[in-house]
């Protein structure tokens, strides 16, 4: 099952981003994983001399909603092919005044209002319990963070990304109780991500790109893909220069608990496991089980 061939920085693209200009040397993988197939194929190669692998969210040609993606596979692919790194670019919709339409956030907390995704690999007979209280990985963000400031691109560090279940954009009311809440910021993809990246052992990070202000804002029109598509284009190209800027510094050892995540996570006893979910989980589990210790 194994087709990884060196750490790489995974990259998942959102609305408007379908490639990365200038990756170099590019293969296409047409992933296989125990959760069925990814949104896409994902194409690996070298970016400004790091490697890199890069899945478009919603497919090509934007035809899987955010209901339907299939997360784990996603996620699992991007193990499968080394991803040790893992920046997820996605457009949001602003909750705050003093985050306007065009600003980058790089959130590091979460609040979920899905129902019914699939957020986890473990279950058909194996329990593991990650640590979730920072969803974000402190390290890879700052990287980003840095990087932004270094090409004096405007980005906001920290801050809670609502992750609603959409496809719908929220009511009026919705958005005003999220508001009263707290929250900074509201998209439709990251927090699966966030959760099956921490159990593959991922670093993850969120550049939230702001379209809009939701529809809660009485002098701002209401949220519409149109306005989200036109935003989002204008945003694209900071993002880019904010990965290529931190790409150089990314890569190397990882001394951040998102390496190890899964050390004291797993309860259920190794004897327990079922042989199917062992070998399906290997990428995951394998180095944690006990006759692979050392």
């Amino acid at each position: 099952m194994s087709v990884a061939n060196g750490p790489a920085v995974g990259i998942i693209g959102g609305t408007g981003l379908q490639a990365v200009e200038g990756m170099t040397a590019v293969k296409r993988h047409r992933v296989k994983t125990p959760f069925g197939p990814p949104s896409d194929e994902l194409l690996s190669g070298s970016l400004d001399g790091v490697r890199v692998v890069f899945l478009t969210r919603h497919g090509s040609g934007h035809r899987v909603g955010p209901s339907q993606l299939n997360f784990r596979a996603n996620i699992f692919a991007m193990k499968l092919l080394g991803v040790e790194w893992l920046v997820s670019v996605s457009s949001v919709g602003s909750l705050r005044e003093d985050i306007p339409p065009g600003t980058i956030v790089l959130p590091d907390q979460f609040f979920d209002r899905t129902a019914g995704r699939s957020n986890s690999f473990f279950s058909d007979g194996v329990v593991a319990h990650v640590s979730f209280a920072d969803p974000t990985c402190t390290d890879l963000s700052g990287k980003l963070f840095a990087a932004a400031r270094s090409r004096g691109v405007s980005v906001r560090h920290g801050g809670t990304y609502l992750c609603m279940e959409g496809p719908q954009f929220s009511t009026r009311a919705e958005s005003n109780v999220y508001r009263q809440w707290g929250m900074d910021i509201i998209g439709m993809t990251n927090l699966p991500e966030a959760k099956l990246a921490r159990e593959a052992e991922i670093c993850f990070a969120t550049l939230a790109l702001v379209t809009d202000y939701d529809c809660w804002h009485a002098a701002e029109p209401n949220v519409t893909i149109a306005t989200v598509q036109e935003v989002m284009r204008k945003n694209l190209s900071n993002a880019i220069e904010i990965l290529r800027g931190a790409l150089p510094s990314i890569t190397g050892p990882r001394r951040c608990p998102c390496s190890d995540a899964l050390a004291s996570a797993i309860v259920t006893d190794p004897a327990a496991i079922p042989a199917e979910t062992r070998e399906a989980l290997q990428p995951l589990l394998g180095r944690h089980l006990p006759e692979n210790r050392r």
